[in-house]
């Protein structure tokens, strides 16, 4: 049986966060899911909860809106953003891809929405203390859920040169991965690599100077490889999407938002595919300029909706 309860940990710390985290494309997400009187919705990646709040006061009458995430921390903030909508909010820390379990649990027949935002929240970004930024030394975790046994630093530390260069060439389309995998696997020879502060110098090291980046920092790439390598990102959002099709009650609607050109891929894809859905956006609808200008980390968005079919 899933757990549809939670602890708070620091309520005025999750208060502050929950005041400065921006959801993306709120407006774009509203207009593809137009909340019903009486309808049933998933955010399947609450986060903190900024898309779940903006559910809730597009339209109050939901019957019921489902808050899921695989992040522990994340739901916490969520939940103290939303106590004020009580019992109509229910929260479960849980992956994505295991949503009919939480349909199953709530004795429901299927949702009219879903919401999925694949995106990291401000709070995994700077607040969390896992690693998934390189602009502070933090230890090299990278997990969504504390209790995947296998770290970010397990990872780098004990994975053959080769097979770390296809990982990172292959999540990271880094083109220098063949030199940043050598680079780690040298470093590692004289200690152990914990901490994205270290990490960070190898990877930017590795590449020469000439041919950083511009406009991204040069261990993104690296650190977004093995962040989806670690949680299985790919794995599981090919899972979540199956599994969304067969969650919505005929007429719903799932809406997506990936930051990065393999997600969008492979939801462009399974959209496709899925013979239960008709997809709703020939081309993934992108962020204002507005919303670019007032949250740079709106940029990559890519948002693509789809509909159940009635027949």
């Amino acid at each position: 049986m899933l757990s549809a309860t939670i602890s708070l940990k620091n309520s005025a710390l999750e208060s502050d966060l929950s005041g400065i985290h921006r959801s993306v494309m709120t407006m774009e997400v509203m207009n593809f899911l137009r909340p019903e009187e009486g309808g049933i919705y998933l955010d399947a990646t609450a986060g903190m909860g900024g898309h779940c709040e903006a559910i809730l006061q597009r339209n109050p009458s939901i019957r019921k809106l489902v808050a899921m995430d695989w992040d522990q921390d994340a739901l916490d903030i969520a939940r103290e953003r939303l106590r004020a909508f009580g019992n109509k909010v229910r929260f479960y820390q849980a992956n994505f891809k295991d949503m009919e379990l939480v349909l199953a649990e709530e004795s429901e027949k299927g949702f009219n929405g879903i919401l999925m935002d694949l995106g990291l929240s401000s709070f995994q970004l700077d607040h969390s203390g896992r690693g998934f930024s390189f602009q502070r030394d933090e230890p090299l975790d990278m997990r969504m859920d504390r209790s995947i046994t296998v770290m970010a630093s397990d990872m780098v530390n004990n994975l053959p040169q080769e097979r770390l260069e296809e990982l990172i060439r292959l999540y990271g389309e880094e083109r220098w991965a063949k030199k940043i995998s050598r680079a780690i696997v040298e470093r590692r020879r004289e200690r152990p690599v914990l901490t994205t502060g270290e990490l960070s110098e190898i990877v930017t090291s590795a590449i020469p100077r000439r041919f950083h980046p511009r406009k991204i920092h040069p261990a993104t790439r690296t650190f977004q490889a093995i962040r989806i390598a670690i949680n299985r990102e790919f794995e599981n959002l090919t899972q979540a999407l199956e599994k969304a099709a067969q969650c919505l009650l005929p007429g719903g609607t799932l809406v997506v938002i990936s930051f990065h050109s393999l997600e969008d891929r492979i939801v462009k894809h399974q959209l496709k595919k899925n013979g239960l859905l008709e997809v709703l956006t020939k081309k993934p609808v992108t962020p204002q300029p507005g919303e670019i200008l007032s949250n740079p980390r709106a940029r990559s968005a890519k948002l693509r909706a789809a509909t159940r079919i009635t027949t």
